[in-house]
């Protein structure tokens, strides 16, 4: 079973009809149980960082998200969830990966909207991927690089758009809005 997390974010549908497509089914869920005993675990998002983190401490979920033992996707906010602390309304976060979460200097146009491509590290996530395809985006705040990050993209300076540590991946980047390629990398962490 594929648990997609329901705190109150976007684009959960949007990730489940990228699943259906793909072949698979998915329950939307914010049951502890039901997100501890599933083969995987999605956990997207389109939002504000203060309260989906508000959300997710009075369900209890910021304590059991990190204790999930089976493979994990963030996705956009589900990836700055999962970084320690986020900018955006002075936000301690879920502290997954070692990293920090910065909002865009508006040194250039924010939010980071559109395609845009990114750089790799040999990733099982990335597996058939060639370098230099684009995804798309839609954020105005991004991690920090840190010794997990194992993608970078460069938008008014280099970030990091996809980290992994032990069993966490996440993406700052929508594979579910991201064609052909996102497609590929949800099928390769379907399959991890």
């Amino acid at each position: 079973m594929i648990a997609i997390v329901k705190y109150n974010a976007g684009n959960i549908r949007s990730v489940q009809n990228a699943l259906t497509r793909l072949g698979y089914e998915s329950i939307i869920t914010d049951d502890a149980t039901e997100l501890l005993n599933a083969d995987k675990v999605i956990f997207p998002g389109v939002g504000e960082a203060s309260s989906a983190m508000k959300y997710l401490t009075k369900k209890g979920l910021d304590k059991i998200l990190v204790t999930i033992k089976k493979p994990m996707l963030g996705i956009c906010l589900g990836l700055q969830l999962m970084c320690s602390h986020s900018e955006e309304a002075d936000t301690m976060c879920l502290g997954i990966f070692d990293t920090k979460v910065k909002r865009f200097p508006a040194t250039g146009k924010v939010p980071h909207m559109g395609w845009n491509s990114f750089t790799t590290t040999k990733n099982s996530l990335f597996k058939g991927i060639k370098l230099n395809n684009d995804v798309y985006y839609v954020h105005s705040y991004y991690a920090e690089i840190n010794e997990q990050t194992i993608a970078s993209c460069n938008y008014i300076l280099p970030f990091g758009t996809a980290m992994q540590k032990n069993n966490f991946y996440a993406t700052q980047f929508h594979p579910e809005k991201s064609a052909d390629i996102g497609e590929q990398i949800l099928k390769n962490f379907l399959e991890l």
